[in-house]
């Protein structure tokens, strides 16, 4: 459809959590990193979701460490791809070391879980702060919502203007607190049905029918997250060979609907608030 709008499609290499133990292409170092980008760019991804690791592979927030990884994509894409900082707690950090993360690397574009930057029961004055203050520094804010209850209060904050950005970009999470954490298609209705007012939106999804899932957001003219992070597999229940490959099926799926890729020079216009 001619007046479909291009397609962001992000990738999420890595994670938290997962080693090279779960999938010898899971990017651990920032050399890693930068190939698994290129080949991912390639493939058709606009925006990377990015995890950094201390040494000893464990989840890290280290300013220093993105800073490296962000210089080693960007050796191998130059701008060709957002990168997306991630500010996640991961049950290792709290409130005041997202912030201070995000303070302090002042990335590109940054995913911000409401539950985690402003919990229930938290000073909403001090969370307008923050949020305002990345909107000033021209931090492009994805805020990533676990239920249809989040998406509810979170169209109650941006209503209140508690979440400042006119056309704030939320990320749909599918399938994250369910059994054995997998998805279904079917899990995005209670979202769409809660944010209804919310017009820029993606979906990632756990589970082997996470590429199902992406493509079903492609098809609602919503935006789509795939990689290592959330899923090791293929659309045909293989093992994925690597990141690039759920980026090429999402792309497959795309074009098969007649719907554009944005680049990233694209992608960063349809995400400018």
């Amino acid at each position: 459809m001619e007046d479909w709008v291009p397609l962001v499609s992000a990738v999420a290499p890595n994670g938290a959590r997962r080693t090279k133990v779960d999938h010898p292409a899971l990017p651990m170092t920032a050399e890693d990193m930068a190939k698994t980008a290129a080949a991912c760019h390639e493939a058709g991804a606009a925006l990377l979701h990015l995890h950094v690791r201390d040494r000893e592979g464990k989840h890290s927030l280290d300013v220093d460490a993105y800073r490296d990884s962000i210089a080693a994509v960007k050796r191998a894409v130059g701008d060709g791809l957002i990168i997306q900082a991630t500010s996640e707690a991961a049950g290792v950090f709290e409130r005041p070391a997202q912030v201070a993360m995000v303070q302090g690397l002042k990335p590109e574009a940054v995913s911000l879980a409401l539950r985690e930057l402003l919990p229930e029961g938290f000073d909403e004055k001090e969370g307008a702060a923050f949020f305002a203050w990345c909107l000033r520094e021209r931090i492009q804010v994805q805020y990533i919502l676990y239920s249809a209850a989040e998406v509810t209060r979170f169209a109650d904050l941006h209503a209140r203007g508690i979440i400042p950005q006119e056309h704030p970009f939320v990320l749909y999470v599918l399938g994250r607190y369910t059994a054995g954490q997998r998805s279904s298609p079917d899990d995005l209705l209670p979202f769409l049905e809660a944010g209804k007012e919310l017009k820029r939106w993606a979906v990632c999804a756990f589970g082997p029918r996470e590429s199902a899932c992406a493509l079903t957001a492609v098809a609602l003219g919503g935006h789509s997250r795939v990689g290592f992070e959330n899923n090791l597999q293929a659309a045909d229940g293989s093992q994925a060979a690597d990141n690039a490959a759920l980026i090429a099926g999402v792309s497959a799926g795309a074009r098969a609907m007649g719907r554009p890729l944005a680049d990233a020079a694209t992608a960063r216009h349809l995400l400018a608030d």
